[in-house]
């Protein structure tokens, strides 16, 4: 199998992709290929000396593992139109398309090559994605693994948990920001530049989740630490959480969860 590595889409999603297989990746940038009919939207990855295409056949005839990053509604019509392109043994399919599943996939490529989906977030451009993996073929599996575990995180998971698998991890990324942004807004109020204010929130959220990561202990053995009696801390939290903090993130996930699980 080749070892370059084709993106059709060019997408945020895509393009961080791309990105991210250049900044940490093994891969030096004329072993990534990313497609798009627009070619004046490729120039930013032309002057990362990633290989750019207007042709989807012209990326599969290069590359060994094709990932498709398009929109649900297109993800049929470009899977054949590159069908008479893959070839058993010399490509794996990965997709990045919500709402599509393996079946589904490997229908339209007639089982030809193996199918993967995965779940990555817009953080593996710069090397700290959460990207989760489903396939049938457990080899084809662990080469996705391998390609993405430089990115971040990867998780091998049932293909019937990628739905929740996208909202934890994908659409996670904008629940934290936003949890970011309000405790940004609201170091301006206690008198921080907003730049500042910014920079201590996101940092803070970082080493957040670094103790987690480091530790493995549950969030409340954490948080034990940090609250004091009659402190500062508790009050805060418990405000928090009268006006519903908890809950909101709780009922935020689940309708998102409900959302994609609608779109099947």
């Amino acid at each position: 199998m080749k070892n370059k590595t084709g993106i059709i889409g060019a997408g945020n999603i895509g393009g961080a992709i791309a990105r991210g297989l250049v900044g940490f990746g093994k891969h030096r940038a004329d072993q990534v290929a990313i497609s798009r009919r627009k070619e004046k939207l490729l120039s930013g990855f032309r002057e990362l000396g990633i290989d750019v295409k207007t042709s989807n056949a012209a990326l599969v005839s290069e590359c060994g593992i094709i990932i498709l990053a398009v929109l649900p509604g297109q993800a049929e019509s470009v899977v054949k139109e590159i069908l008479p392109h893959l070839e058993k043994g010399k490509h794996i399919l990965v997709s990045v398309v919500s709402a599509v599943s393996i079946s589904e996939l490997e229908s339209w490529v007639d089982n030809r090559v193996p199918v993967v989906r995965i779940m990555p977030n817009t953080a593996v451009e710069f090397g700290e994605s959460m990207t989760c993996i489903a396939g049938n073929d457990g080899d084809a599996e662990q080469a996705i693994e391998k390609l993405f575990a430089p990115l971040g995180s990867t998780m091998i998971i049932n293909e019937r948990l990628m739905p929740a698998a996208t909202i934890m991890a994908a659409c996670g990324i904008a629940f934290f920001l936003r949890f970011i942004r309000a405790e940004t807004q609201g170091g301006i109020q206690i008198g921080f530049h907003a730049g500042d204010a910014g920079k201590i929130a996101a940092q803070t959220a970082k080493g957040a989740a670094q103790i987690l990561l480091s530790t493995g202990n549950h969030p409340e053995q954490e948080i034990d630490k940090v609250t004091t009696p009659m402190g500062c801390t508790i009050a805060g939290l418990n405000e928090m959480e009268h006006y519903g903090l908890s809950s909101a993130l709780i009922k935020g996930i689940i309708t998102s969860h409900a959302g994609i699980s609608d779109l099947k």
